[in-house]
């Protein structure tokens, strides 16, 4: 198998090649948080670089609930001819182009000035940073019935724009992957305690948008590998919900890892463990392969030509890159012509772990701004300086935000 070979999913979806540009949160959208100019180019960008698929940044399911400022949502048809736009430019070179969507539950930041859900009451244990995110409150049968209705209407309204398909966002630490974890639902209903129970929801969401979409309109799902934290959300569960969602059809899994708690998808983790340099996942896809009905996808730090080819090699049928096509979106199509660069940024020394992880964050954030500019991605720009222009960005988008969703309300 070779990572420039088409992949047949099983709804009859054909992706010319094995390479994936992996979601990254861009915080781009324009004023109406739709998506902007500076974002469309930038999917210009990545569908000229010659990537098989291309799966967007978050997409929020709820304007209600997002993940950080900046967000694109798709909660109705307001703003649909852009999303119509943004599908166009994504796919004109022939690239399967799927919307993420996604609520973040409690992992939205504080300053946003929206209350927070969750399975249960548990709030984040992020150390100092711990007070940027608001205690959650544990959602009743009404709220999950609407959080289950609403990804259905962002995948029905993602089809009507034009997109191949969606990714159900079931990972790192977001709604649908605390349901999944013991840490972070602890609930005594029908939504919790056993894996069958707190499966309930992911399998519930993945009916309700195959009831609305077409047959050849692909879904799938980002399922986290692990929690990474002892008593969270394990490899075992992981494989048990893999086995769960081939009784559901769904077209892809990606396995990733980790959350804001124990950034894993980062290559750290909170338990102690150490993960590989590269393609983070791959060793838990190996075990996961013999009961996957469906293609898995790997993402997790790749930017060699040699790791992908090892890990479609391994049986894996996609391989997800993020960063490496922050640095240079044309990487697939250099690859193939037989240009074996291999991008990467520049290790952060600081000892304030959480800071290098929002350093390196902000880094891959500027680069994809630079892109959407329609300038070039710049490596070699200072962390400090970066994380200093997110942070100044991130206030006032969330100002700006606080605005848009009062107008709304009232």
């Amino acid at each position: 198998m070779n990572i420039f070979d088409e992949l047949l999913l099983p709804n009859g979806t054909r992706v010319p090649n094995r390479l994936a540009k992996a979601a990254m949160e861009e915080n781009m959208a324009d004023v109406d948080h739709a998506p902007s100019q500076p974002l469309i180019e930038l999917y210009r960008r990545w569908a000229e670089g010659g990537a098989g698929l291309i799966i967007t940044g978050n997409v929020m399911i709820d304007s209600r609930a997002m993940t950080g400022p900046g967000g694109v949502v798709l909660e109705d048809d307001g703003q649909l001819d852009k999303f119509r736009r943004w599908a166009q430019v994504s796919r004109a070179h022939e690239a399967q182009v799927w919307l993420q969507i996604n609520h973040p539950g409690r992992q939205m930041p504080a300053g946003l000035g929206q209350k927070t859900w969750a399975p249960s009451a548990v709030a984040l244990d992020l150390g100092s940073m711990s007070r940027h995110f608001a205690v959650p409150q544990a959602m009743d049968e009404q709220s999950i019935d609407e959080v289950i209705t609403r990804f259905a209407t962002t995948a029905n309204l993602a089809e009507q724009a034009g997109f191949s398909g969606v990714e159900i966002h079931a990972a790192h630490g977001y709604l649908l992957s605390q349901f999944l974890s013991p840490l972070s639902n602890q609930r005594t209903d029908r939504w919790g305690g056993s894996l069958e129970n707190r499966a309930r929801l992911l399998l519930e969401v993945i009916n309700a948008v195959r009831a609305v979409v077409s047959p050849g309109f692909t879904v799938a799902v980002k399922l986290n590998s692990a929690d990474f934290q002892r008593g969270g959300f394990s490899a075992g569960d992981a494989k048990e919900v893999v086995r769960l969602l081939g009784e559901v059809a769904v077209d892809m899994v990606e396995l990733s890892g980790g959350s804001y708690e124990a950034p894993a998808m980062q290559g750290k983790t909170r338990d102690g463990r150490t993960l590989a340099r590269e393609a983070y996942f791959l060793e838990f896809a190996k075990d996961v392969q013999e009961i996957a009905l469906m293609p898995l996808m790997v993402t997790g730090g790749i930017r060699r030509l040699a790791v992908a080819q090892t890990v479609v090699e391994s049986g894996v049928a996609v391989v997800g890159m993020a960063t490496a096509l922050a640095l240079n979106p044309a990487l697939p199509r250099e690859w193939f012509q037989g240009d074996y660069t291999e991008p990467q940024l520049p290790p952060i020394r600081w000892k304030n772990k959480p800071m290098v992880a929002l350093a390196n964050m902000a880094l891959v954030k500027y680069q994809l701004r630079r892109m959407g500019e329609n300038k070039r991605p710049n490596a070699a720009v200072s962390p400090l300086w970066a994380l200093l222009l997110q942070q100044a960005d991130s206030m006032l988008r969330a100002k700006k935000y606080r605005k848009w969703i009062a107008s709304r309300q009232r």
